[in-house]
């Protein structure tokens, strides 16, 4: 192994990074904070054969209980910035979408609202082609910069497959800049929009526990009826399901809670069993919205 790039760090503990609080260790982890030490990063990782997982806020990620046998990164300095740019607004991959949903309201700049409620990064959002009451992040996104283990590209939406909750992006693909195009309008008005949305989102969700958001996605499936992933999850008996330690949430079934010293093989049983209940009552078969990172082993009752 050729010697790593300065400022790595081994054998890491990622489950203080995520919010559900499970998962075990990365082999190396690092915290770049530029784009060019981003390039180094990856262009290490490759020439080592290591795999790369990117941990953003850490909101809708399980981590293998044996840990990450690869590079963990958290993008910090540079790529955690949130700028203006006349009526854009550029984020770093690693700007938290909430807080730049509060600075563009600050600025009058209108279009990222329903950034409030997703408890994620930029790059994640665009990885993920985020979505939160009625907002979908592909309709103000102007351009991204992906940085590769062979430098920097930058991409127009068009280019980056988005579909419902995906994109293109691969793991060794890493979006370093978002600029979002919004539209000019009152700061006032534009703060009250987001101070309705996090009521909102108080009301139908858990908060202030260790918890992961929107376990599965709402299903395109003609027999749901238009009825989300959680009102399915609900009608099927899982509100307040338990497995160990881990559980569907009172509040919300889509949630999965952490209520104590829960494992992610717990909560993968957990959401085995969620998923194979709505698939016995409506004959649908959920699809998990949650990312994994390292050896994740879904239990033998996952396949229907």
């Amino acid at each position: 192994m050729t010697a790593a790039p300065e400022g790595i760090e081994r054998d890491f503990p990622l489950a203080r990074l995520t919010t559900v609080r499970t998962g075990g260790r990365a082999d190396w982890f690092a915290r770049p904070g530029d784009e060019e030490q981003l390039v180094e990063l990856l262009a290490w990782a490759h020439r080592e054969g290591l795999p790369v997982g990117v941990v953003g806020s850490g909101s809708n990620l399980l981590v293998a209980d044996r840990g990450f046998r690869g590079l963990a990164l958290k993008l910090g300095g540079e790529l955690v910035a949130i700028e203006r740019d006349g009526e854009r607004l550029l984020c770093g991959g690693g700007a938290r979408l909430p807080s730049a949903a509060a600075k563009a309201a600050g600025w009058g700049l209108a279009g990222l609202e329903f950034g409030v409620n997703i408890p994620g990064t930029a790059g994640g959002a665009v990885k993920m082609n985020a979505n939160a009451y009625g907002g979908q992040l592909a309709r103000i996104l102007a351009w991204v910069d992906v940085c590769t283990f062979e430098g920097r590209d930058r991409r127009q939406p068009e280019q980056l497959g988005f579909a419902y909750r995906s994109s293109n992006l691969g793991a060794e693909e890493v979006v370093a800049r978002a600029s979002f195009l919004l539209a000019p309008g009152d700061p006032a008005a534009i703060g009250a929009t987001l101070a309705a949305m996090r009521k909102k989102r108080r009301e139908a969700q858990p908060s202030g526990i260790k918890t992961f958001g929107s376990t599965f996605k709402n299903p395109a499936d003609e027999r749901a009826g238009g009825r989300t992933a959680g009102q399915l999850l609900e009608a099927a008996g899982c509100r307040g399901l338990r497995v160990g330690g881990a559980r569907f949430a009172e509040k919300h079934a889509n949630f999965v809670e952490n209520t104590g010293e829960a494992t992610t093989a717990e909560v993968l049983e957990l959401m085995a069993e969620g998923r194979r209940r709505v698939y016995q009552r409506f004959g649908i078969e959920l699809e998990p919205e949650v990312q994994l990172l390292g050896d994740v082993r879904w239990p033998g009752g996952w396949e229907l």
